[in-house]
């Protein structure tokens, strides 16, 4: 619990994010294995380096967005919330800092996607998802 504490106090107001002594790459797949141990599979992964560079011929830091899935969660909130969908799956991100070359995981905070809903009575369930990803993020 101690380091799931330790990474709420990295995040930003809508995400948990944390340094870790990985390389990219290894964080790229130590996120993917961890959260597979709390029940989500990644469903996209978005090479933004790769992207911007041919989009738009730009370099950019080496940065993945994974769009993980719990299907039994995201089957949850989905008939609680057709229209949480719009905020589905759940974004990860892993990224190299530009500045200080360190390997930086974050993960969104479901409470912030709950809260653009107003739904009150889905807040006990984006406390349920918030523990699995706390969980994933800290164990990589």
């Amino acid at each position: 619990m101690e380091a799931a504490k330790q990474v709420a106090n990295q995040g930003s107001q809508y995400g948990l994010k944390r340094e870790v002594d990985l390389s990219y790459e290894q964080a790229v797949e130590r996120i993917t294995e961890t959260l597979k141990a709390e029940g989500f599979g990644i469903l996209t992964e978005i090479d933004v380096k790769a992207t911007l560079k041919k989009k738009l011929d730009k370099d950019f830091t080496k940065y993945v967005i994974l769009g993980a899935c719990n299907p039994p969660l995201a089957f949850k909130a989905l008939s609680a919330e057709l229209d949480i969908g719009l905020l589905l799956p759940c974004n990860v991100t892993v990224y190299e800092h530009p500045r200080t070359h360190k390997t930086v995981v974050g993960v969104i905070d479901p409470s912030t996607m709950v809260d653009v809903t107003g739904r009150d009575d889905l807040k006990e369930f984006a406390a349920e998802v918030r523990g699995k990803l706390e969980a994933a993020l800290a164990a990589v």
